[in-house]
């Protein structure tokens, strides 16, 4: 009887043991599960990201046509609701698993004076909403930006059209408008940079007479343009970097931080009697019929 009742106890024992790890096994695993469930959440969360752009001193030009017929202009504050503004949702959105601001753009009617193009292009405002408070040469300016080509089409000869990132427009002031007897304040654009065949090149303006002074500089037929230059390291559709420092009678445009163009002539000294501003984006070169751009910008700043 001794024996059965140790046996018995022993039983109990070993049947307590076994159901106790078992509880122990599955709180591991539901524990486990849990973890993974946990870490798969964190690592979708890190996959959607914000490009680092503050738009609050920006206005962007679409190429969709406004009211009066021509190209739409958002400014702030408006522009900060671009992600639920019907307006601009197809033209620059967020992609928000590569953290960048897509500017789209293809050939429509939705033009701006003196060009044939159509854009989605930031245009730099000091003061928010207003085109008239701009800098100079001797003000300086420093515009940098991290970039990359998301697609663009080609053209009927297999090459890839062409597409300007960033430009300084030059502008009249309003005294400067009404001396030349001007209908706007339109100036020519000190600078042009442009993705074309993965490559990066740069164009700027030459004065055509080199001893015009004066009044004589601010008409947009004293200007010419310049031969342009080629960057030598190809960027194609990868990210790269873009800076452009200015200072009085001084240009420089510089490339991934290791290839740099200086401009420091008679033509910047005498650029300086112009004011002017910073554009970026999306200025497609392109009319051909069913060709389109897209141009993405992860990181875009400016300073003054």
């Amino acid at each position: 009887m001794k024996y059965i009742r140790k046996d018995f106890v022993l039983a109990l024992i070993l049947a307590f043991l076994s159901v106790n790890a078992t509880c122990q096994e599955k709180a591991s695993s539901v524990t486990d599960s849990d973890s993974k469930v946990e870490k798969q959440d964190k690592k979708k969360k890190k996959k959607y990201k914000l490009p680092d752009i503050d738009l609050s001193h920006w206005s962007v030009t679409t190429p969709e046509l406004n009211a009066k017929g021509g190209a739409m202009n958002i400014e702030p504050p408006a522009i900060l609701n671009y992600a639920t503004d019907d307006r601009l949702i197809p033209y620059m959105y967020n992609d928000s698993t590569a953290g960048a601001l897509v500017f789209y753009a293809f050939p429509s009617k939705a033009t701006t004076a003196n060009t044939k193009y159509s854009r989605s292009e930031l245009r730099e405002q000091m003061v928010p909403g207003d085109n008239n408070t701009n800098w100079t040469f001797a003000q300086g300016g420093y515009m940098k930006g991290k970039l990359a080509i998301e697609d663009i089409s080609k053209d009927s000869n297999g090459k890839y059209h062409k597409v300007i990132i960033m430009q300084i427009h030059g502008r009249l002031t309003n005294e400067q408008r009404d001396l030349i007897g001007q209908k706007d304040n339109n100036a020519p654009p000190i600078l042009k940079i442009y993705w074309e065949n993965g490559k990066i090149r740069v164009k700027t303006k030459v004065l055509k007479n080199l001893s015009a002074t004066g009044e004589a500089l601010l008409h947009e037929d004293a200007w010419d343009d310049d031969k342009g230059f080629n960057f030598e390291q190809e960027v194609g559709f990868g990210k790269f970097i873009l800076e452009v420092k200015v200072t009085e009678g001084k240009m420089v445009v510089i490339l991934n931080n290791n290839e740099y163009k200086v401009y420091e002539d008679i033509h910047m000294r005498k650029w300086g009697v112009f004011e002017n501003y910073f554009k970026a984006g999306n200025y497609f070169q392109s009319r051909d019929e069913g060709s389109f751009a897209k141009v993405k910008y992860y990181e875009l700043e400016v300073k003054h």
